[in-house]
């Protein structure tokens, strides 16, 4: 199976990641560019990009051209999984499995980008390529869009002012932080977002917030399928979705 660039560079990065907190964790010397090239056997200019990519994510940190350390966002995230709502997610998601047959997800935001923190195990149906770990962008995606609900217009246009929308997404995904306003206000009067063909051609996906109890939102909740499986059950399926996020969040369900 032929692998994306993107997969590819997710897959090298999580290698870079994982050298640096084990050498951390096991109390061992700290390595620069090109002790972690030859350690991954990789090309040296390859490892400096992509260790500069996880510095600017928080991922890893470097003081005064020293060696890589782990950062503090990776202790954040790293703190994130041993949250309630996240330990409760499995189980939320293969019910949503049982009650529609379609793959679900959750993913929280990281800046631009989508992470996905979970999915359900049927991983034979439709609900494109993306695995735990991977991400991709918020203004194309359910899940991405989901995360923005609370945000205004102007907030989009904050947000996305230095995204490079050319290339990325499906057949339907908006080019230009207008449009990605645009249909959230489309979206917001029925309670749910519905992106069809938004992130990959022929995969529609239902998304809805995942929020605390103070009602700040931490992360999406989503089922992917076709157009036949997820258009006309759209309301019944976002109903089963809200309740699911309220008992993760630890909200009182409330009745239909």
């Amino acid at each position: 199976m032929e692998v994306s660039p993107e997969a590819s560079s997710l897959g090298q990065g999580l290698r870079l990641v994982r050298m640096v907190t084990d050498r951390e964790k096991q109390g061992r010397q700290l390595l620069g560019v090109s002790q972690l090239a030859a350690g991954l056997d990789m090309e040296q200019s390859r490892v400096s990009r992509l260790a500069q990519e996880l510095c600017d994510l928080g991922l890893l940190e470097r003081v005064d051209r020293g060696p890589f350390r782990t950062g503090p966002r990776f202790f954040s995230l790293a703190a994130s999984l041993n949250s309630t709502w996240v330990q409760k997610s499995p189980a939320e998601l293969e019910e949503l499995v049982s009650a529609f047959g379609l793959r679900s997800r959750l993913s929280v935001r990281e800046g631009v980008r989508v992470l996905l923190l979970r999915s359900s195990t049927n991983n034979s149906v439709l609900g494109g390529f993306a695995k735990p770990g991977m991400v991709t962008p918020v203004w194309c995606t359910g899940s991405g869009r989901a995360l923005l609900w609370d945000h205004s217009p102007k907030d989009i246009g904050s947000l996305l002012r230095d995204v490079n929308f050319i290339g990325v997404g499906g057949p339907a995904a908006a080019h230009t932080a207008p449009e990605v306003a645009d249909l959230m206000e489309r979206d917001r009067p029925r309670g749910f977002v519905l992106a069809a063909e938004e992130f990959e051609h022929g995969v529609w996906e239902l998304a809805v917030p995942v929020r605390t109890v103070d009602g700040r939102i931490i992360a999406a909740l989503s089922v992917l399928g076709s157009q036949s499986t997820v258009e006309s059950a759209a309301p019944e399926i976002a109903a089963v979705l809200h309740s699911s996020a309220q008992r993760l969040s630890g909200r009182p369900v409330l009745e239909p």
